[in-house]
């Protein structure tokens, strides 16, 4: 009998079977997470990359620059905080600036300069010149022409007199009249200057109203302090959208461009980043190339100065500059993904990650790691530092009734918030997780990773963690068991995983019906996932495939409907590895056209995790075998031996589910490790199918509805597990098919030519 597994392949199945007792044994030393301290060094509470919380402390001795890249979730905004944390604690007293940066009027108005003073210094100076300002505005008098009215008034005055005199004398003396018409012309050529001197007076008035307007040009002229070092104290500025306004600053927008209104340039420029902060924390760099300040940060990384500039080509501030540099001397903390990071070592041939690397270091942050007894360790620490900061919300939520109220009042108003009456004991507050709680967090970061690994996408575990907290809360548990993380898995659900779960749903029926309607020759159930792009995170889901194969065709193989590129060559692969049997065990070759017809998949199928699947889909149309719905395969087929592929974990357990009548599945042997994760918190047995080794789990108390899992090496072990034939009986069935389907293309060549 042919038979590829070896005694000591048998050992390590059952080796397998002991990891629930190591992890118990692990997460000894606490019998709940009330008994776990957290580290008082806030860096230490990131927990998985001891690589990057190395190279920080490192970078934060010389003050260099760093680059985390990984995936979201893994940590690099915590990181970056706790670089700024380091940094202050240590050196924080002697890097932080001393100086204000002043600016004031340049050689022209569309140039000013800037200069670095202590704040009191500039603020003393600044101070006495408006004071003098001030001062003079307060000594200037009202403008009035007083003297010059009244030496018009008595000129007219007098003549009235005389007008007046004359009259009297003319009526006794006629000639008299003459000097009674000279006299009152010339008081009424006075009435008519009295009036222009008032007028005069009211318009130079209304036009120096304010005094202000009077000292303009000497405000204008009054430096401008643009940045206080006693106000701004943050080390580090946190920019999201990196740009060369929030960068280096610029110049505002003067809506009074003329007349005597105009606003000077140095009260019109601000500052960016670059001159305000000794460390820059840059959120993603994928945004600083959108929009195109790679040069400049690259000119400022080299020359630690800058000239200001205006900000816009056209417009007011366009011709804007400063006389003399800004400082410009920044620690450059900087995210990104793996895909900017090739646009990084092509751009300038990698001029940035060459600056980063003379000065500083690049990180990659680590998306899984090794389970050992230390990294347990560190997710039950974590959990623990959820849990206290989870506290501490509630506090700052409820504080205020609570202490209003008390535990009393603040029962009352969550029962409005859950719409049910709550236990009279019922406390708000969280609650610490039993040693099974944690175990099932550490299973769920071995799922969502592979062999034998565990994840460090943590940010989406953050909302697993507390809507288990809020689970246990409602129902007024002690603490945080097993159950309620797994509730809050089946609601805590990305996108994808929300998308992957109506699939299924519909998988169930479409599975049911299939085997119904078939033979279940051709047909076999495969195994798929989907990738969340935000949190890496893989949901499975069962993949139906039917295959046929046809005699007296042309040799082609087609796979129609979305396939990628890779699932395409798996296919051919898949042809090629049929072919190399037919020729290994003699069978006359005929010509065959094959198709594979991923059933209702219509976001389309990629990669090469179906091909050992439609392997047996093909093989059980040619020799007319019915395959086992009861199973789901996965595996990449290299000839005849069945290669490792990623997700194993969440395929295997999305087939688990009891309402989709599965029985078991097939995976790789070198995935045999990803299968640890779902011995935790169950009942398990080790089973053996003639030689193919495996391992049962019971889904339900009492050991009832078991689902069996076999470890395949080549593809005959899973013709065993699904079809039920040895290795020589399907060679058999192939030379049998093979020698009629010859005879069959003969007979009908001579009755073509006869």
């Amino acid at each position: 009998m042919y038979n590829i597994y070896k005694d000591e392949d048998y050992e390590w199945i059952k080796e397998l079977m002991l990891y629930p007792q190591t992890l118990e044994k692990n997460l000894s030393y606490f019998d709940n997470t009330s008994g776990i301290t957290t580290p008082a060094d806030p860096l230490e509470k990131i927990i998985f990359q001891d690589k990057a919380k190395k190279a920080i402390r490192k970078v934060a001795q010389n003050r260099g620059h760093l680059l985390m890249v990984g995936k979201p979730g893994t940590g690099k905004s915590m990181l970056a905080d706790m670089f700024n944390h380091v940094i202050d604690k240590s050196m924080g007293d002697y890097i932080r600036p001393k100086e204000s940066i002043v600016a004031y009027p340049g050689k022209d108005q569309n140039h000013m300069r800037v200069a670095y003073a202590p704040p009191e210094k500039i603020e003393n100076h600044i101070l006495k010149v408006n004071l003098a300002i001030e001062n003079a505005k307060n000594s200037m008098g009202e403008f009035s022409l007083d003297k010059h009215i009244s030496s018009v008034r008595k000129v007219k005055n007098i003549l009235l007199g005389i007008t007046a005199l004359s009259i009297i004398a003319g009526i006794f003396f006629p000639p008299a009249f003459v000097i009674t018409g000279l006299s009152g012309i010339g008081a009424i050529f006075m009435f008519i200057q009295e009036n222009n001197h008032r007028v005069q007076e009211k318009i130079q008035q209304e036009a120096f109203s304010s005094k202000s307007a009077n000292v303009k040009h000497i405000t204008d002229m009054v430096p401008e302090i643009l940045y206080d070092p006693r106000k701004d104290i943050n080390l580090m500025i946190r920019i999201s959208e990196p740009n060369s306004k929030n960068m280096k600053g610029g110049f505002r927008h003067d809506p009074y461009q003329s007349g005597n209104l105009q606003t000077p340039i140095h009260k019109r420029a601000y500052l960016g980043a670059h001159a305000k902060a000794p460390i820059i924390y840059i959120d993603e760099l994928k945004t600083l190339i959108k929009e195109g300040y790679m040069s400049g940060l690259l000119e400022i990384m080299q020359n630690k100065k800058y000239i200001l500039e205006g900000g816009s080509n056209t417009g007011s501030g366009a011709a804007d500059m400063s006389e003399n540099y800004l400082r410009a001397d920044n620690i450059i903390i900087a995210c990104c993904n793996h895909d900017t990071l090739n646009y990084l070592q092509e751009e300038g041939d990698g001029a940035f990650l060459s600056r980063i690397e003379d000065k500083g270091e690049i990180i990659n942050m680590e998306s899984s790691v090794e389970e050992t007894k230390e990294n347990v360790a560190q997710v039950a620490q974590y959990i623990k530092q959820e849990i206290d900061n989870l506290d501490t919300e509630f506090r700052n939520a409820w504080g205020s009734v609570m202490g209003k109220e008390g535990h009393i009042g603040v029962r009352r108003r969550s029962e409005q918030i859950y719409g049910r009456k709550l236990p009279p004991d019922y406390k708000l507050k969280a609650r610490e997780f039993s040693r099974n709680a944690v175990a099932e967090i550490i299973k769920e970061l071995r799922c969502r990773s592979a062999d034998g690994k565990l994840s460090c996408i943590l940010r989406p575990i953050n909302g697993i963690i507390k809507t288990a907290e809020l689970e246990a809360i409602v129902e007024n548990s002690e603490h945080v068991e097993a159950r309620h993380i797994r509730k809050a898995l089946s609601e805590h659900l990305s996108i994808e995983g929300a998308i992957s779960k109506e699939i299924t749903e519909h998988k169930k029926d479409l599975k049911k019906y299939i085997t119904s309607m078939t033979d279940s020759i051709g047909y076999v159930v495969g195994l798929a996932v989907i990738c969340s792009k935000s949190s890496g995170q893989m949901f499975g889901q069962p993949l139906p495939i039917h295959c046929q194969i046809n005699a007296g065709g042309s040799d082609v193989i087609t796979a129609p409907g979305k396939i990628g590129e890779i699932a395409k060559a798996a296919a051919e692969n898949v042809r090629a590895s049929i072919k190399k049997l037919l020729y290994r065990v003699g069978a006359p070759y005929a010509g065959y056209e094959m198709h594979i017809e991923y059933i209702q998949a219509h976001a389309g199928v990629e990669g090469d995790s179906a091909s050992v699947a439609m392997n047996i889909g093909l093989i059980s149309d040619y020799i007319q075998q019915p395959v086992s719905q009861k199973y789901g395969i996965t595996g990449s087929l290299t000839g005849e031996i069945i290669l490792p592929v990623g997700g194993v974990t969440e395929k295997v357990r999305s087939v688990m589910d009891i309402d989709l009548t599965m029985e078991g599945a097939c995976i790789p042997w070198q995935n045999k490790h990803d299968i640890e994760p779902l011995l935790i918190n169950m009942e398990f047995e080790y089973i053996q199918e003639e030689e193919v080794p495996g391992i049962r789990i019971y889904r339900t108390e009492g050991r009832k509805d078991p689902f069996d899992i076999y470890f395949c090496k080549t593809k005959y072990n899973a013709y065993r597990i699904l079809m039920g034939l040895s290795k020589e009986e399907v060679e058999d069935r192939i030379t049998e098919r093979s020698k009629r389907d010859l005879e069959f293309i003969q007979n009908i060549k001579k009755s073509q030519k006869v």
